[in-house]
């Protein structure tokens, strides 16, 4: 999977919330975008997953235009902020009406996403009842469950334990060797350094390229 971001723009009321930003990001790496809350992070993410339209500019993803060829990435999975997840539904419940509507993951793949991010597929309480890092956990359940191509994740570790962060970095490392392409933002370096291979920053809209990368 190829993401071609071509001089993308966003103006909101006059208001510039993304700046002429080009991006070449590939499939089996990890990139890293890092800002302060407001800084167009999650505009970004919107903007490249086809959830928001642009006032200039072109997305592409393996050549195919985004808002003209197709308007979301058919194999895609995602955690912004406010996660439309049902309160009144349990973990596995809120799952099974994903999966409904898509028609990509099947019981096993649901109950093996919740194993892998540390829920028990079992669990008979709602979501309303999760935790702050429980209702995390679930969120990316949801999005890697479908074993998609594409994975961009808005603030992975918000709410978790030192053993949640742990957990979910070592998944997202495993979804890396599967081969899917991943977008990681954080207000904080510390974050998502660990596992980027390419780290940016953003600020006020505009994306700049860190000079440090990830080696290991």
């Amino acid at each position: 999977m190829l993401l071609e971001a071509k001089n993308i723009c966003k103006t909101i009321r006059k208001k510039i919330i993304l700046s002429d930003i080009s991006l070449r990001l590939e499939s089996g790496a990890i990139y890293g975008f890092v800002g302060r809350n407001g800084s167009g992070k999650t505009m970004l993410f919107r903007a490249l997953s086809g959830l928001m339209t642009l006032t200039s500019g072109s997305v592409f993803w393996d050549g195919k235009e985004l808002h003209k060829d197709f308007s979301v990435l058919p194999s895609m999975g995602i955690v912004l902020e406010n996660v439309g997840l049902y309160p009144e539904l349990t973990g596995m419940q809120n799952l099974q009406y994903f999966a409904r509507l898509s028609g990509k993951a099947g019981p096993e793949d649901m109950r093996t996403a919740l194993v892998r991010v540390g829920l028990d597929p079992d669990d008979k309480r709602t979501y309303r009842k999760y935790s702050l890092g429980m209702k995390q956990r679930l969120a990316i359940a949801q999005a890697i469950m479908e074993k998609p191509d594409v994975i961009l994740l808005d603030e992975p570790t918000n709410s978790l334990d030192e053993d949640g962060v742990a957990l979910i970095r070592s998944l997202i490392l495993e979804e890396k060797q599967r081969g899917a392409l991943i977008l990681l933002a954080s207000h904080n370096k510390e974050d998502i350094g660990l596992l980027a291979d390419r780290l940016f920053r953003i600020e006020m809209g505009v994306v700049f390229e860190q000079e440090w990368k990830n080696e290991e």
